[in-house]
């Protein structure tokens, strides 16, 4: 059985999306192509959106990684604007957002309402309350390698909506597999069930 990988590095894996890396053309798999806050370049930033827009094909399943980090040296003023400028941009082009954030969740969530297309937080691994608070504003979760032996993680993957959910194994190093049955022992159903819910969910956000 293949297993999905809704966010990951390696350019061998072609059955998931692929995060392309900044001014690079991507390989012939599926990916996403974003400008990440950490790569933002304030001199310049319409050369950044340039390489995105020209460099987004068929093969393009998501906008992403974009977000919000508290943690990179940019201002958060200007991580807005290009946050922005990325949720514009998937809204014409009709794609999902694949969001990464760091410290940032509600600045996040007060962007969801510009957003027309769906929006993931890949490699969520925060606390039950701001699940909770992501899922009411309709964000799906995507979750990787801290699932296995993280007991909180655990919990809240255990409880929340199965059509809401991805798993990823991001940049780490392991089998995704694991993830997966871990994912089926938490909730209850067959590996075949839940592989058949996350191919689901995907065509969900395609389709907005």
């Amino acid at each position: 059985m293949d297993f999905f990988d809704f966010h990951h590095h390696k350019k061998n894996v072609a059955y998931g999306i692929y995060n392309a890396e900044p001014n690079v053309t991507p390989p012939d798999i599926p990916y996403s192509i974003g400008i990440h806050p950490k790569d933002i370049d304030i001199n310049l930033i319409d050369n950044q959106l340039d390489w995105l827009l020209s460099n987004i094909n068929e093969n393009c399943l998501a906008i992403g990684e974009c977000g919000l980090d508290s943690l990179v040296s940019i201002d958060q003023k200007i991580q807005e604007e290009v946050f922005l400028k990325q949720i514009k941009i998937a809204n014409e082009l009709k794609k999902p957002l694949i969001i990464h954030c760091v410290r940032k969740f509600y600045e996040v969530i007060s962007f969801k309402k510009y957003a027309e297309q769906p929006m993931i937080i890949h490699g969520f691994n925060k606390k039950q309350n701001i699940a909770e608070d992501l899922l009411k504003k309709n964000f799906y979760l995507s979750f990787g390698k801290p699932v296995l032996y993280n007991l909180s993680l655990q919990h809240i993957l255990k409880i929340k909506p199965l059509d809401k959910i991805f798993l990823e194994t991001d940049n780490e190093d392991f089998n995704l597999e694991e993830l997966y049955k871990k994912t089926s022992e938490l909730k209850g159903i067959s590996l075949e069930k839940l592989n058949e819910q996350i191919i689901e969910n995907l065509e969900t956000i395609k389709n907005g």
